[in-house]
């Protein structure tokens, strides 16, 4: 049996079309958090459900999705949809538009993607630039080529006992702390690449695959 394959669209920088639709042909699922549903329609698709307070998604006569408005004003619409994906029983997620827009709101996404992480088998922030993976204490990744942008960000605040393997920059054993010594703007030295590290909540950053010409048709 196939892994449960679940979307969720935020309502922060809309995710352009090829993003958009190169995850929703293959998700089983298709959650959009409030007035993210309208990037969805604007997109000519509907949301198998539209979740959140509804403050920002006015529905069409006729709308055909399944609408959950939940008020709970101690969590974000994230939070909510998040937990909607656990309760189907959810896999591997991945989320669209969780960043841009309000920095308050990304750095509370953020927050949500590390109180998220062992609720399932994956848990992938995506936007037109960047794939944002919250990293297991041993890594193993991969790059189109030598010398791809990566960079690492200690969401904890500091992450110790820092190992690269295959990047520019190095790192033996060494930590990473907001405001001290950041991870930013290292590179790949092939196609392969190891990170590890003992303590503390890692980002990794690393672009995506498609061209910056195929950033069309995304929505204001």
């Amino acid at each position: 049996m196939g892994k449960f394959y679940t979307l969720i669209l935020c309502d922060g920088e809309p995710p352009s079309e090829f993003l958009f639709r190169s995850h929703f042909k293959c998700c089983n699922l298709c959650i959009a958090t409030d007035g993210a549903a309208e990037t969805a329609l604007h997109y000519g698709v509907t949301p198998d459900v539209a979740i959140g307070d509804m403050d920002s998604f006015n529905p069409p006569p006729g709308y055909p999705g399944t609408i959950i408005r939940n008020t709970d004003q101690e969590s974000n619409d994230l939070e909510k949809a998040l937990i909607y994906a656990i309760e189907q029983g959810s896999e591997e997620v991945i989320v669209l538009g969780a960043t841009g827009r309000r920095l308050d709101h990304t750095l509370k996404n953020l927050s949500v993607f590390r109180r998220f992480i062992d609720d399932f088998r994956s848990l992938i922030f995506e936007d037109d630039y960047l794939k944002i993976i919250l990293l297991p204490r041993v890594y193993s990744g991969c790059a189109e080529q030598s010398g791809t942008p990566i960079s690492l960000f200690p969401l904890s605040g500091k992450v110790a006992g820092i190992t690269t393997i295959g990047l520019k920059y190095a790192l033996k054993n060494e930590d990473l702390e907001n405001g001290v010594r950041d991870g930013s703007s290292n590179e790949t030295m092939g196609t392969r690449f190891e990170i590890r590290h003992r303590h503390g909540d890692l980002l990794l950053f690393k672009p995506q695959r498609h061209e910056s010409s195929k950033f069309q048709n995304k929505p204001k």
